[in-house]
């Protein structure tokens, strides 16, 4: 996981006009809330923001008038055509917390011979880590899965001090057949019937 610095100031105008004058000025708005404590209105560099979430679950030290807090990404919002970054949540942690983040997932393995579909229950895998050690990917294991056969949170290995926040028989992933193709002989013999 990796740890990023990044210097923020405290914004004092609000309103659709003010954002669009940070935004202008290559700046993204966002604010920093969690642990009891009141909201705060911020504006962060747009190009280290950007780069900076790159990386899923970054953890950031962020820099607010010379006081430093360790926050996540926890909502980001993109310009639906270019992706620009529009808006950013981050969340207040503390070391040794857990949170509850959500992992992307990777398949290691192969699926038993024959024409099986992989079927994705979930894009990411929810995660409850410490939040200074969030792992960056999960791999799940298909080796030799067929046909009925499916991948439940309990068969996935978890990294060390996390744990898949879903119940033990929640469904990952499941393997269904592959529809075989019809032949032009097969097609030849419907149409004779007829």
């Amino acid at each position: 996981m990796s740890d990023v610095k990044i210097s923020a100031e405290v914004r004092k105008e609000f309103g659709k006009g003010a954002s669009r004058r940070l935004r202008r000025a290559e700046k993204v708005p966002g604010v920093v809330y969690g642990h009891g404590g009141e909201p705060v209105h911020v504006a962060l560099p747009g190009y280290d923001l950007m780069m900076a979430l790159k990386t899923p679950n970054v953890l950031i030290t962020l820099d607010v008038d010379g006081k430093q807090e360790l926050v996540i990404p926890k909502a980001v919002q993109r310009e639906a055509i270019r992706g620009f970054l529009v808006h950013v949540d981050l969340l207040v942690v503390k070391r040794g917390e857990k949170v509850v983040v959500d992992i992307p997932f990777h398949t290691e393995g192969e699926l038993a011979p024959g024409q099986n579909v992989l079927e994705y229950m979930y894009n990411a895998l929810p995660v409850e880590a410490e939040a200074t050690s969030i792992p960056d990917s999960i791999a799940v294991s298909i080796a030799g899965l067929s046909a009925g056969d499916s991948v439940q949170a309990k068969d996935v290995v978890m990294p060390e001090g996390s744990t898949l926040a879903l119940e033990d028989d929640e469904i990952i992933l499941q393997v269904l057949a592959g529809q075989a193709e019809v032949t032009e002989t097969e097609e030849e013999g419907e149409g004779a019937g007829e």
